[in-house]
């Protein structure tokens, strides 16, 4: 998942050295069409598939610092100006971008939960593999993930995470 994630960034980066001289330096550009262009290209290509990582530090570190690359130089700075990325944010009217994963990766949870059980993204979802596992110590599952994502952001415990994600607020 990490060489796929870090493909992702690699494609990314390779589409702002694109953009870079031709649009966002360009002072004839106003900022909001160069948000415009983060919103429809940059962050749909750096996000792609994004509901099914499993987000370690390093991958989240990765994929702020690709975000923020981006956004500074937006904002005409350096990482020799030592601006914070939250001001930067603030001053752009930027969400982080992974806030933006985990609620799709909530709200992907629940599909998953409400999808009936004949699909075959439930039946993944909901399918315990059997066999030995190889050594050292276990990759964290996206359902573990998610389950911990919910618990920190929600408070909602893993017990009641089914039951919680099957209700659909309308």
């Amino acid at each position: 998942m990490e060489r796929e994630i870090d493909r992702w960034i690699g494609a990314v980066s390779a589409v702002m050295r694109t953009l870079h001289g031709s649009v966002v330096v360009k002072r004839e550009l106003s900022r909001k069409a160069k948000l415009s262009i983060y919103q429809s290209i940059y962050v749909p290509a750096l996000t792609y598939g994004h509901e099914l990582w499993v987000m370690t530090e390093r991958i989240r570190s990765r994929v702020q610092a690709a975000e923020m690359s981006f956004l500074r130089r937006v904002a005409g700075l350096s990482l020799r100006d030592r601006v914070r990325s939250s001001v930067i944010r603030e001053e752009l009217g930027v969400d982080p971008l992974l806030l933006r994963v985990e609620r799709s990766q909530m709200r992907w949870l629940g599909h998953l939960v409400r999808m009936p059980p004949g699909r075959l993204p439930s039946e993944v979802f909901r399918a315990r593999p059997t066999g030995r596992r190889p050594r050292g110590r276990p990759r964290t599952r996206w359902r573990e993930y998610v389950s911990r994502l919910a618990w920190e952001r929600l408070g909602i415990p893993q017990e009641e995470l089914d039951e919680v994600a099957g209700e659909k607020e309308v």
